[in-house]
């Protein structure tokens, strides 16, 4: 398992002990993402900082300003409808790529709540992708 996965696990395993409160360096604003692989059809699950964006959440593909999307990304497109945990809950959710001046507008309010994403940016030529996460019945 590479360091990256072991990382993964030890947050996940730490947000499911902790009710997904009071991680250290992601605070409250953490969720599991849920996804099945594009070509593999394997389920994964990745922690995700979110921004809580009033009827969905928004999580964003920056990779850290890697110069390549995120592999979940992918995966959500390919499946949209799929699951997270956000605190202890679980919840069934829609994905969406967001566009057009939605886009400009959602970017603008998630890089004033957390700049870092600004900052990632920055460090790549490509436009950092916002995934909105509809509930869903």
């Amino acid at each position: 398992m590479s360091d990256f996965n072991d990382w993964n696990s030890k947050i996940i395993d730490e947000f499911r002990a902790k009710g997904g409160k009071g991680l250290a360096q992601f605070g409250d604003a953490l969720l599991l993402l849920h996804h099945t692989g594009a070509r593999s059809g394997v389920e994964r699950v990745s922690p995700l900082a979110y921004f809580d964006d009033g009827d969905r959440l928004v999580i964003v593909a920056s990779k850290g300003g890697a110069p390549q999307n995120p592999d979940w990304f992918y995966n959500l497109k390919a499946h949209p409808d799929t699951k997270i945990e956000v605190g202890t809950e679980t919840r069934a959710v829609r994905a969406a790529e967001i566009a057009g001046d939605d886009y400009e507008q959602t970017w603008a309010r998630v890089t004033a709540a957390m700049p870092g994403f600004a900052d990632y940016q920055t460090k790549t030529t490509r436009r950092i992708p916002l995934v909105a996460l509809h509930g869903v019945e």
